[in-house]
């Protein structure tokens, strides 16, 4: 599991619980009425809040993040945190892709040509030619 992939999912869903709850995001009741953006990332704060070896670095970026939201650098902080934690634990990174859905699954390539000279690339950074006379300077 890409836990940098999961974390990068993760972190509009936590950005929006902290801007709708503040420094409270992690122990704010549910909320009937709460955009589901907001639930799902104060959901997912608050499983990491509950690892007790996490506790202590996520409340400090949390408040940091409250009190700089548009700071680049506290927004790094958190996600950082968010990481350490999903690395330390797989079951927790398991947990936190899950909750994501199917946006947190690796995506499934399937690259297929077909017929003479077909030509399948996942990725070109280039060109690609094909023929009898296919010529560089063209």
């Amino acid at each position: 599991m890409d836990v940098s992939a999961v974390v990068a999912l993760a972190m509009p869903y936590v950005s929006a619980a902290i801007g709708a709850y503040g420094n409270a995001v992690l122990n704010k009741a549910q909320d009937v009425a709460a955009d589901e953006t907001v639930g799902l990332g104060r959901r997912l704060l608050q499983r990491i809040w509950q690892r007790p070896e996490s506790q202590a670095e996520l409340e400090s970026a949390v408040a940091d993040r409250v009190q700089a939201p548009d700071d680049d650098d506290s927004l790094a902080a958190l996600r950082l945190q968010i990481k350490k934690a999903l690395a330390a634990d797989p079951a927790l990174a398991k947990e936190f892709a899950d909750m994501l859905g199917p946006a947190a699954a690796p995506a499934a390539v399937t690259v297929s040509a077909v017929g003479e000279r077909a030509v399948a690339a996942g990725t070109n950074t280039g060109i690609i030619q094909t023929g009898d006379k296919a010529r560089a300077d063209r």
